[in-house]
């Protein structure tokens, strides 16, 4: 790699002397060596100290060679340079029998199972409750610094490579993937339950707020997590040629015999196993979603768990389906009929909805989310007196830990579709274009709603979260018709989730081979169904915050992780070849152009001595003193 930084050093140097970029740069070989012989001269007089070779006896070195220099080394891999990897079972028995182990606790002691979650939710919100919310803010610093830093410019594949999806293709499948369907569980609820019962430290009717706390959750704080597992991966495997495994991120903070030891392959058993919570927690909030619009539709009279059953086995199957096609095919396709279909539905109650209202929203939820971000940044369990901790619970750091168990399979996602793009195309991409989605969507389906509470014409109903979309959209012409639209729309939202969920996991399981054993991307989107049904018929009732206890409690190890990769991160990117190569130019750009200058200070004293013999003889130039002396444009 240093013989590669080496030659792009010397290429640039000879470019930059044939295209005359530099002003003062001699314009033959002869000029250089008179150059360099006078500066030698005089360093060794003691006018300056330097390198044993100076910068100008190297470009004398570079035009004497010129066009003697190969090509550097591309980096990244080719597209067919993968071959069949073996199944890693070293990480699948162990992220294998401990998901079995949840799935028969769950069967066999149900009550038991959800005691447990609720206790240990609550000693994890007490004791580390600070730790996500202060890291989580830390991820959105940390993602925009290094998008607009120096590193920004680096590719993330070859230097000649282009991306593989056009951009809008690639903004429907990130967006699609990311969140999808909590978009359609959560749009019109969760402004609508801020507004009624109020925030920490806010009273309720305040709408600032209620859309302040919304965007907090839904818009930078995920995609920065997000952005991190993808870089780290995309990185790793399009630039540095490296296996398209979590662990492998981390070979340039511990090295690669570490990453590919047991500390690699607990990383991995943990991104296994968050991301199988993370995906059972999207199918239950699925099926319960879906199981309300079939009963608001009057398809049928009450969801119960025979219905559950049926909706969970459909979209199993469906996206088992779609994960098997491919990732260039199934999610590509699904996903940006994904993205047609949420617009539809959101241009229909844009329309049918209060629509000026929603255009005052926009602003409105925007400025407040920016005039408070630091204020909600800091919300802790102190908060309001000390009363914050239950609702922290249940909306921040269950959306902290969500994103978290989520960022895996979602990162892995990102990085395999955004081969060839920069560092900063890459973060610019993945937290600008979704978070100003989320906005748009929260402002038309929570802007509604709440402009229909305060016309008395409230959709709260029994306070249920999953029938709330349903009522709002029955409560327009055509509200039948469009709620069979949006039931549509949350199966296909999971599905390309859990598809790219499954086909990550098999990934993992198979040392980074992206396409996957068609087998284990199976078995992998089977137990995620079976997590998803045990958390469902455990939690009873209370379904809802079952599914949302074991989240948290599944991604509170993988903290630490993302911890560890924004160290990983940095470290990789600074000892990049690309950017070393910058550096080192810009170094022999300055001792050059230091050279230069003392090399026109030196030939200015000699013009001076040659009209003045009474004046002391400059040393150190025998070999320039008959020379007229040259001048070269500044």
């Amino acid at each position: 790699m240093e013989e590669t930084s080496d030659n792009r050093e010397k290429e640039r140097g000879n470019s930059s002397v044939r295209e005359g970029t530099h002003e003062d740069t001699p314009r033959t070989t002869q000029e250089a060596s008179s150059t360099a012989t006078a500066v030698e001269g005089a360093q060794k007089d003691g006018h300056d100290e330097a390198p044993k070779r100076s910068a100008t006896s190297e470009l004398a070195s570079m035009l004497s060679h010129e066009g003697t220099y190969e090509d550097p080394t591309q980096l990244g891999l080719e597209d067919d340079d993968e071959p069949d990897r073996p199944l890693n079972w070293s990480v699948i028995a162990p992220a294998g029998i401990a998901v079995l182990a949840v799935v028969c606790w769950g069967l066999f002691a149900p009550d038991h199972f959800a005691n447990f979650a609720t206790t240990t939710l609550e000693w994890i919100v007490d004791k580390f409750g600070w730790a996500f919310v202060l890291f989580t803010t830390v991820f959105v610093g940390f993602a925009l610094a290094i998008g607009f830093s120096k590193f920004g410019s680096i590719k993330l594949g070859r230097d000649d490579e282009q991306p593989e999806f056009s951009t809008p293709s690639w903004i429907a499948m990130m967006f699609a993937a990311g969140m999808g369907i909590g978009l359609m569980f959560y749009g019109t609820t969760e402004p609508l339950t801020f507004f009624r019962d109020g925030v920490p430290g806010h009273d309720s009717g305040n709408m600032r707020q209620a859309f302040a706390s919304t965007l907090f959750h839904w818009t930078l704080h995920p995609w920065a997590i997000y952005s991190i597992v993808g870089l780290s991966i995309a990185y790793i495997t399009f630039r540095r040629g490296k296996k398209q495994l979590l662990s492998a991120a981390f070979i340039p903070l511990i090295g690669e015999k570490a990453a590919e030891g047991w500390l690699g392959k607990l990383i991995d058993i943990l991104a296994i196993f968050a991301t199988v919570f993370g995906t059972a927690c999207s199918l239950g909030l699925g099926a319960l979603q879906i199981g309300a619009g079939l009963q608001k539709s009057g398809i049928i009279s009450e969801p119960n768990a025979k219905i559950t059953l049926i909706v969970v086995l459909v979209l199993t199957a469906c996206f088992l389906v779609s994960a098997m096609s491919g990732v260039g095919k199934g999610i590509q396709y699904l996903s940006n009929a994904n993205m047609v279909l949420a617009g539809l539905l959101a241009l229909f109650v844009f329309v049918a909805g209060p629509t000026v209202a929603i255009l005052n929203t926009i602003p409105l939820a925007l400025g407040s989310y920016l005039d408070s971000f630091f204020e909600m940044a800091a919300r802790t369990a102190n908060t309001a007196g000390g009363d914050a901790a239950e609702w922290l619970s249940g909306w921040t750091i269950f959306y902290w830990a969500w994103w978290i168990s989520w960022s895996p399979f979602v990162g892995m996602f990102l990085a395999r579709i955004s081969r060839g793009r920069t560092v900063r195309e890459f973060i610019i991409g993945v937290m600008a274009v979704p978070a100003a989605v989320s906005l748009v969507w929260f402002c038309i389906f929570g802007g509604t709603a709440i402009k229909l509470e305060q016309l008395g014409r409230s959709i709260w109903g029994d306070g249920a979260a999953e029938s709330q979309l349903f009522d709002l959209l029955h409560s327009f012409p055509l509200g039948n018709i469009v709620g069979v639209v949006a039931m549509v729309l949350l199966a296909t939202f999971f599905i390309t989730s859990a598809d790219s969920a499954s086909t990550v996991m098999g990934s993992m399981s198979q040392n980074g081979q992206s396409d996957a054993n068609r087998w284990v991307t199976a078995t992998w989107g089977v137990l995620t169904a079976a997590i998803g049904l045990v958390l469902l018929i455990s939690g009873g009732d209370d379904a809802l915050n079952n599914l949302q206890n074991v989240t948290i409690i599944a991604a509170s190890p993988f903290l630490l992780v993302l911890i560890g990769l924004m160290a990983a991160i940095v470290k990789g990117l600074a000892n990049d070849p690309n950017y070393l190569d910058i550096k080192s130019q810009r170094k022999f750009a300055m001792r050059l152009a230091r050279e230069r200058r003392l090399h026109r200070e030196n030939q200015r004293r000699l013009h001076r001595a040659q009209r003045n013999p009474l004046m002391p003889k400059v040393r150190g130039t025998k070999t320039v003193i008959n020379e007229e002396p040259r001048r070269y444009s500044s």
